[in-house]
């Protein structure tokens, strides 16, 4: 049991597209395909182990050793900072953090920019290098009701196509970082499992070379 590769996967769109790039790989798993509500799944003669879970999770059970490799966007990363090695830029889920407000706002720096976001940390951290006084308010859904109902001057939040601003009236004001899944590892499992961990490191980064 021990020498398979036990590998947490975001549950949707993301995590289906990394699967892709494993299966290309050379470590598929036909039985992922199934349509069942099974969350784990092996295949001994490539020595691997899946399991489907909630995308900010992942880091979580990577950093444990629940799982030994992982697939989770640098947002996760970079407002959790979870111990763990990141090894490889997929190049996919790719958008980015951005500071969002009404198109009518202007900065007053004289009083303190309040600000509702998810990404407590990121925000910050960014807003701290600036030198900029805020006020966090920590929300975790519809965020982009915050400046609407008065609620706060600014959101951070993560911005793909911009639509969802949009269609509220508001305006990507400045990008903070741009985003995308990261394959990242367990520190004792790639000391243990280093030559699995390398090899499927080193064929993704031959796949998306390509």
């Amino acid at each position: 049991m021990d020498n398979m590769l036990n590998i947490a996967l975001p549950k949707g769109r993301l995590g289906e597209k990394a699967y892709a790039l494993f299966e290309r790989s050379g470590f598929e798993c036909p039985s992922i395909k199934e349509n069942n509500r099974k969350l784990i799944f092996e295949n001994e003669d490539c020595g691997v182990r899946y399991f489907w879970v909630k995308p900010s999770d992942v880091s979580i059970y990577v950093e444990r050793g629940a799982a030994d490799i992982g697939v989770v966007g640098k947002d996760i990363l970079l407002e959790y900072e979870p111990d763990v090695y990141e090894l490889l830029d997929l190049r996919m889920g790719k958008c980015r953090m951005a500071v969002a407000a009404k198109k009518d706002f202007h900065d007053d720096r004289r009083r303190t920019l309040t600000v509702a976001t998810k990404f407590s940390h990121i925000a910050q951290t960014y807003y701290a290098a600036l030198g900029r006084d805020i006020d966090i308010i920590h929300l975790n859904g519809s965020i982009e009701l915050a400046p609407i109902l008065g609620l706060s001057d600014v959101i951070v939040d993560i911005v793909e196509t911009g639509t969802t601003l949009k269609e509220n009236d508001l305006l990507p004001m400045e990008t903070i970082v741009p985003i995308s899944a990261r394959l990242i590892a367990n520190k004792a499992a790639f000391k243990f499992k280093n030559a699995q961990i390398e090899t499927i490191a080193k064929r993704m980064q031959a796949l998306l070379e390509e």
